[in-house]
């Protein structure tokens, strides 16, 4: 099979049956061998009904469905364990990302050897309470993590299979799928300008929360990314530096105060001091922060992955 088109969708009733219907025709036009899987995220319409009765119709659209709405991360995953196709495409299902983009990303991963190709919607239907934020997620990726994309939440994005099979999107880690997938090792990362469509059917699932957990889900990978398998390194570090600032503040104080007493000059007790404070505060910080260390670090020798590391060829 050529491809698999993973599509996680909630509330989206009106917009199935005309993006199914456009799939299959840039598929069939592209002589393009396909699978649809749509991954209802616990739909209160009848996006699941839809759904059903398109897979009725056409052998090539399988369905899933949650129990509840679990987010789009998880969507992504359970529909990347189902993807049997050589090439995986993921897009929205509001019809802003446009099918007729599947034929050059597909060439993008097979012609160019490219792991993963993310679209770059240069032109955008969105307010401008949406598009600055997002530059300035992806600026701060970009520069944190290397990878050079200037959209890297588009959900119009292409993998060869074995990307997705060897990474675990969770959370709300889909807006950074590839970091993820440049950690596990798959850095031939490439974009492509796509067209950006405007919104034809119903209001955004996301609401202004979504750019503080942008935040620090950035934050939280970055962390993992680096430090997952030696969390002393991360925690340890700051803590000793911590504990160490502390401790020369601490004996600042306490030598100034012994030779201002052997000059003869009257000197206020250390404890008055707000700098002495300032530095036990400190000590006991970077002392907590050294213990979080050391304890992360004996979870992460508990854990069965740790010696998980990803082979790409035997002989």
């Amino acid at each position: 099979m050529d491809v698999t088109i993973v599509i996680p969708l909630f509330n989206e009733e009106e917009s199935l049956p005309e993006l199914l219907s456009w799939i299959e025709r840039v598929t069939a036009e592209n002589h393009l061998s396909y699978e649809v899987i749509m991954v209802d995220d616990g739909s209160t319409d009848k996006s699941w009904e839809i759904i059903r009765h398109l897979s009725a119709q056409n052998p090539h659209v399988r369905g899933i469905k949650f129990r509840r709405n679990y987010g789009k991360s998880a969507a992504l995953h359970v529909g990347f364990q189902a993807a049997q196709g050589e090439v995986v495409i993921t897009m929205d299902a509001d019809l802003q990302d446009s099918p007729d983009e599947i034929p050059g990303l597909v060439k993008m991963i097979r012609e160019e050897d490219y792991h993963l190709v993310s679209g770059w919607k240069q032109k955008r239907y969105d307010p401008i309470s949406k598009t600055i934020p997002t530059k300035l997620y992806n600026w701060a990726t970009r520069a944190l993590h290397g990878v050079h994309l200037h959209d890297i939440n588009c959900g119009l994005k292409a993998y060869k299979k074995e990307v997705v099979k060897n990474i675990e999107v969770y959370g709300e880690m889909h807006r950074y799928i590839p970091v993820i997938a440049k950690w596990a090792g798959f850095n031939r990362i490439g974009e492509k300008v796509v067209q950006h469509q405007a919104r034809k059917y119903g209001v955004t699932k996301f609401g202004l929360e979504r750019f503080v957990f942008g935040l620090l889900d950035l934050l939280s990978i970055t962390v993992v990314a680096r430090f997952g398998k030696r969390p002393m390194h991360f925690f340890g570090t700051i803590g000793v530096a911590m504990f160490v600032i502390g401790l020369i503040s601490v004996t600042f104080l306490g030598v100034d105060k012994m030779v201002s007493l052997y000059m003869g000059v009257k000197a206020p007790l250390v404890t008055t001091r707000p700098w002495f404070y300032i530095a036990l505060t400190t000590m006991i910080m970077g002392t907590q922060l050294f213990l979080a260390g050391f304890l992360a670090e004996l979870i992460a020798r508990q854990n069965p992955d740790k010696n998980r590391y990803e082979v790409e060829e035997r002989m």
